[in-house]
């Protein structure tokens, strides 16, 4: 394999597809994000997201659209990003963030919608990841990380850069574990007199806050900084005057999704079984402030995803439920669904939506499969499109077939769901599965056009596109999800095996041609697949966890692995060394490419090195690509397209197809 392929077809191919969807050049927005519904409901202000050139990260934008007409408007011009934007309770001013001053420092900003005026407010000491304004409007709350602190792996699982320090090249670094810089502390800022204040609290690191009411801020927090705390965090509350803080509540999973009510009595919280912070999804909790008593919230099978106070006793809250994004209201611990879809959901980790007034309508940026990102409503239960952001993807998009809905039966009877892409052409074609991170994760309609090039070029040359959600993925409840817990390449790897045997068996797949692909926690059900059958022509294993010692030892979330091994790897013949693919490597015969990202810490680019090199010491065919500038996924262009090219080749090479359809 050349390490220069951009002379190739298939990346000028790759590169075409993300240039049609995302129209370099053109100032045009080609996606979204962050949308908060204006207080009255009659606009949005939004995160939109342009590419000035087909190179590094997309630029990102302040925008405000007429919920109405759909006119759209661009508030801010940089440099660099701009983004979170949030409306102060009265609506006359819009808070933002954005690193115009320096690339990677995030600082708060005040904007007049009207005149388009904004302002920096008084920085602080690291970057901010969130805001959010108090209920009387005269403070912001600002959740600010140090220069240095990691990134979560859905955020690409990097570390950010630290100040940097005129020292000589020659000198060593230093890591205790203990620098200040991987702290997460809550400062706030006062929008009258313009100072901002770090909020004291020894030895907590706040990794999510939120007011709870005007004097109070809710939190979930830990005593260490590190990745590895966040699955230990619990809710705390503090008193802003006295620096009081209080525990709240301290379950045994992991939480997220904080949002308390406009006076503060009132805490909701999301705790679920989670593979890394910030892909928080399963059981809605409302804690009283004052009593510290708990009471979960009955909500008809949906995972919680978002929760938002649209009153003193009502919430607005969505999430997964099967195949399905879900929107509905809790009322006095009583959730009323509005509205529920398996074609459309929303791009991020999970789904998300924005609340306005009190009887659950509220703005979403929705999309699908085959829909590009568009600001949309859903009022009084019907969804509606306010502005398409469909800037080509139906040119690129148009050799897929059907999107099918899929269940099947394990081997153990547990029914088990999915999503196949079907190519125009004829059956049984070759098959391409395509296992999801986490485990405790799923596939939904998303839109191809983010970062899927690799999907929408295998379906114009005639692959199958199978998307299976195994035992452990969001959207069954937590029982479901535990189902992996423990036992990770367990039951689930029948899951993968029992739904292809499914789709050979109704003359969907070729048995003859089978390709499997997957990242993070699905490269290590790749790897492991392949250690274990035979039947896979080609493998894809990217981002993955081989061997669960130096993963526990080397990445930045040991949690992880002892939590979802539940063992220690100082048990030499426990399930760190029985369940690492490292270990079976010998036995595989699959032609395998292994893709890591040389910044990855969530899953060090070490992991894939041990696989590739243990294939090749045991006669296996392997290839090992290290995007140098990547952390936990490829995500910035011209490598996106790179990655998508190589993806293509390798089962074109292994598994031949029939050709372009």
């Amino acid at each position: 394999m050349k390490r220069d392929i951009r002379d190739t077809a298939l990346f000028s191919e790759a590169a075409l597809i993300y240039q049609t969807v995302r129209q370099a050049g053109t100032g045009q927005i080609c996606d979204a994000a962050e949308v908060q519904a204006s207080p009255d409901g009659a606009r949005a202000v939004l995160t939109g997201v342009m590419v000035d050139k087909p190179e590094g990260a997309p630029t990102s934008r302040i925008c405000q659209v007429e919920l109405t007409s759909g006119e759209i408007r661009i508030l801010t011009f940089g440099p660099h990003a701009d983004r979170h934007p949030k409306y102060a309770p009265d609506a006359r001013h819009i808070a933002f963030l954005s690193d115009r001053r320096s690339p990677g420092d995030f600082q708060l900003y005040l904007l007049d919608p009207n005149t388009g005026a904004a302002r920096a407010a008084s920085p602080v000491e690291g970057w901010v990841e969130y805001l959010h304004w108090s209920p009387d409007g005269r403070r912001i709350l600002l959740g600010v990380a140090g220069h240095g602190a990691d990134l979560a792996g859905a955020q690409g699982g990097v570390a950010t850069k630290p100040i940097a320090a005129s020292l000589p090249s020659w000198m060593p670094s230093v890591e205790t574990g203990q620098e200040s810089y991987r702290w997460r502390r809550v400062w706030v800022y006062d929008v009258t007199t313009d100072q901002v204040q770090e909020i004291c609290c020894a030895d907590q690191n706040v990794w999510e806050a939120v007011w709870c009411g005007n004097d109070s801020i809710a939190a979930i927090a830990s005593a260490q900084p590190g990745e590895e705390s966040w699955y230990q965090a619990r809710v705390q509350l503090i008193e802003l005057e006295s620096g009081d803080v209080r525990e709240l509540y301290a379950p045994d999973v992991q939480l997220g999704c904080l949002a308390a009510s406009p006076s503060g009595h009132h805490l909701a919280v999301v705790e679920a079984l989670c593979s890394d912070r910030m892909l928080v999804a399963g059981e809605l909790r409302l804690i009283d402030t004052h009593s510290g008593a708990v009471e979960g919230i009955q909500t008809n099978g949906v995972d919680v995803t978002c929760v938002e106070w649209r009153g003193e006793h009502s919430m607005l809250v969505a999430g997964h439920r099967g195949l399905e994004s879900v929107v509905g209201t809790v009322n006095q611990s009583k959730f009323t669904e509005i509205w529920r879809s398996q074609e459309i959901t929303t791009g991020g980790v999970y789904f998300s939506v924005s609340g306005y007034g009190d009887r659950g309508d509220c703005v979403l940026v929705g999309e699908g499969f085959l829909r590009s990102p568009e600001i949309a409503a859903i009022r009084g239960g019907a969804y509606q499109t306010v502005r398409s952001f469909d800037l080509g993807y139906s040119k690129v998009a148009d050799a897929l077939r059907a999107i099918e809905p899929i269940t099947w039966r394990a081997s153990d009877g547990l029914q088990i769901q999915g999503w196949l892409l079907r190519p125009k052409g004829k059956a049984p074609a070759p098959l391409v599965m395509y296992v999801h991170g986490g485990p405790v994760w799923h596939w939904r309609p998303l839109w191809l056009g983010r970062g899927s090039a690799a999907v929408l070029m295998l379906l114009r040359r005639g692959y199958a596109v199978f998307f299976p959600n195994p035992r452990g993925s969001t959207g069954r409840g937590q029982d479901f999800a535990r189902r992996v817990l423990g036992d990770m390449g367990g039951a689930d790897t029948f899951d993968y095996l029992s739904g292809i045997d499914q789709l050979v068996k109704d003359g969907t797949a070729d048995a003859q041609r089978l390709g499997v692909i997957g990242a993070s926690y699905g490269g290590f059900i790749v790897s492991w697949l392949v250690s274990h059958d035979a039947r896979f022509a080609a493998a894809i294993s990217v981002a993955p966890m081989i061997n669960y010692v130096t993963q526990h030892l080397l990445s930045n979330i040991p949690a992880f692995v002892s939590l979802f091994l539940d063992d220690t790897y100082t048990n030499p013949n426990g399930e760190y060394f029985q369940r690492s693919p490292i270990m079976h490597a010998h036995k595989v015969k699959t032609p395998t490419l292994n893709i890591c990202g040389g910044l990855d810490r969530s899953a060090p680019p070490e992991e894939a090195v041990q696989f590739h090199r243990a294939l090749l010491e045991n006669g296996a065919t392997s290839v090992l690509l290290t995007y140098p500038e990547e952390g936990h996924g490829v995500r910035r262009l011209p490598a996106a397209a790179d990655y998508a090219a190589r993806v293509v080749g390798w089962f074109e090479e292994h598994i031949p197809a029939e050709g372009h359809v």
